[in-house]
């Protein structure tokens, strides 16, 4: 038995075959999150989809829709990702010059706000934003491929971020995103993460659902 609060999975759809994702979204229904990166191949190194994309993927689904915007401007597109489906909106503290009202924005729009923060950014970056975020997304690789390995060095980040959320008293998320798979997932939480986002650790996997299960480990009931 564990007193621990049950660990989210969201898969990422960046590590899912492209030319059937309708069909990958259907093989991850135990997963009630959906992690979606955004990328513009400015702020990060790759390209991936946007709003349209999210908006056709919206019929397939009842899952919440965790939209991961790393892009830059992200101010002007927060909109047009709020009416394509997202559920959930984050943005970066290294992207947005004016985080209070990115954050504020999102909320307006109707989503949950979040704030990712990236290996090299201390902790200490979001202690302004406390009050305004519903999640927060660490990044232990650096953000814009997948595929990455685990950078141990963000585990102390996590437990700070963790202590930081306990002292703010608000019910924040703590995720975790970067190399998670069933060998560091067990790590991240005990150093206080709630929600893990996970690529190949999911998409590599033939058995979804296992591979989920695998991941939630013994912070999850699995006779429901």
């Amino acid at each position: 038995m564990t007193d621990r609060p049950s660990i989210i999975v969201a898969p990422s759809l960046l590590a899912a075959d492209f030319s059937r994702l309708g069909e990958e979204i259907a093989s991850i229904a135990r997963a009630s999150w959906l992690h979606l990166d955004v990328m513009d191949g400015h702020f990060v190194p790759n390209i991936s989809f946007g709003p349209p994309v999210i908006a056709a993927l919206r019929k397939h689904t009842d899952a919440k829709f965790d939209v991961h915007l790393m892009i830059d401007p992200v101010d002007p597109y927060l909109e047009a990702t709020a009416k394509a489906g997202a559920d959930h909106i984050t943005v970066h503290v290294e992207n947005a010059p004016h985080l209070h009202r990115s954050l504020q924005t999102i909320r307006a729009l109707g989503c949950r706000p979040g704030v990712a923060i990236c290996p090299a950014t201390p902790a200490v970056a979001l202690s302004e934003v406390m009050d305004l975020v519903d999640i927060i997304l660490v990044m232990t690789v650096n953000p814009g491929f997948g595929g990455q390995s685990f950078l141990d060095s963000q585990l102390s980040k996590i437990r700070t971020l963790a202590e930081m959320i306990r002292e703010s008293g608000r019910d924040i998320v703590l995720a975790v995103d970067g190399g998670i798979d069933p060998r560091t997932a067990p790590r991240v939480v005990d150093a206080g993460a709630t929600m893990l986002v996970a690529g190949s650790a999911v998409f590599g996997k033939e058995d979804r659902d296992a591979a989920i299960r695998a991941l939630e480990g013994p912070f999850v009931d699995h006779t429901t």
